[in-house]
């Protein structure tokens, strides 16, 4: 059965670029938002409308009538506390807000690894292993899962919240294990909008790879089955990596490189992520 209304934020982004077509055959009309003046080409059923996440008036304006918001927008990089205050941490609760105030369903959010990035690649950690962030990006994470924890718990609010590990081509070690394929990524965003009841959940958005770090057995019940697995690029990455530094907090924790920067400074800046957004 088809939504009347998805909306997606950040749909401007590499992310919600691949999101965009597949969330058009989930509802009669899919309403995708961003802060940039126009995301070119629509497709059949989408509309554009620019808006500001650090706007709550904004925000019950675009989420008027939705069923659930996929809400993928955010700085999407470390940066000092008060550039991600707005529209990472001021933005989440407008989202949230605005939900309950227009009586959406539930908010499917793009939540991040780097929550829990402070936790030792090696521990295997399931979907209970407390916060532990490793910068102030990850700290917003913490603080957008607790409020859909809270409007859940408070106002009955669904939330379904993916921690999404290495959504990028594969082309270092650590990516052996934390890669996301843009196939599963969008797998994950329709189980997380199908599955009848969710309640809060917590899913980690990483793909079938033998060298996974974490168990996602906890959140079976939505039906998410990764299919690809990053082994298929082993022998090419591994060929061109040198020794790692076991003394470096990127190489022992989750979080990578997000693990090992000052915070407030750049963690994608080193990660030599390659920019193949979705054109229509």
């Amino acid at each position: 059965m088809k939504l009347k209304k998805i909306v997606l934020t950040g749909a401007a982004g590499r992310l919600g670029s691949y999101l965009r077509e597949p969330l058009t055959k989930m509802a009669d009309e899919l309403v995708s938002t961003d802060i940039v003046d126009d995301i070119g080409k629509l497709y059949t059923g989408e509309t554009y409308h620019k808006a500001d996440l650090a706007s709550l008036d904004q925000m019950e304006a675009v989420i008027e009538g939705a069923d659930m918001v996929v809400h993928f927008g955010a700085i999407g990089d470390e940066a000092p506390f008060e550039t991600i205050l707005g529209p990472n941490i001021i933005g989440a609760y407008n989202v949230w807000e605005a939900a309950y105030r227009k009586g959406v369903r539930r908010v499917v959010y793009a939540s991040s690894v780097h929550a829990v990035g402070m936790h030792s690649r090696t521990e295997g950690i399931g979907l209970d292993a407390p916060h532990k962030p490793d910068t102030f990006y990850g700290l917003a994470k913490c603080f957008a899962e607790d409020l859909a924890s809270l409007y859940w718990d408070k106002r009955g609010i669904e939330s379904v919240c993916m921690r999404i590990f290495s959504c990028a081509q594969v082309n270092n070690a650590r990516a052996l294990g934390t890669w996301l394929s843009y196939d599963d990524l969008i797998h994950m965003v329709e189980q997380a909008i199908t599955t009848p009841v969710t309640k809060f959940t917590v899913v980690y958005g990483i793909s079938n790879n033998d060298r996974c770090p974490v168990d996602n057995s906890k959140a079976a019940y939505l039906g998410y089955r990764p299919k690809d697995n990053a082994e298929q690029f082993a022998d090419e990455v591994l060929a061109d990596t040198p020794a790692l530094d076991l003394h470096d907090p990127e190489h022992l924790y989750l979080g990578g490189p997000f693990a090992s920067v000052e915070l407030g400074n750049s963690g994608v800046a080193s990660m030599n992520i390659i920019n193949d957004k979705k054109t229509t």
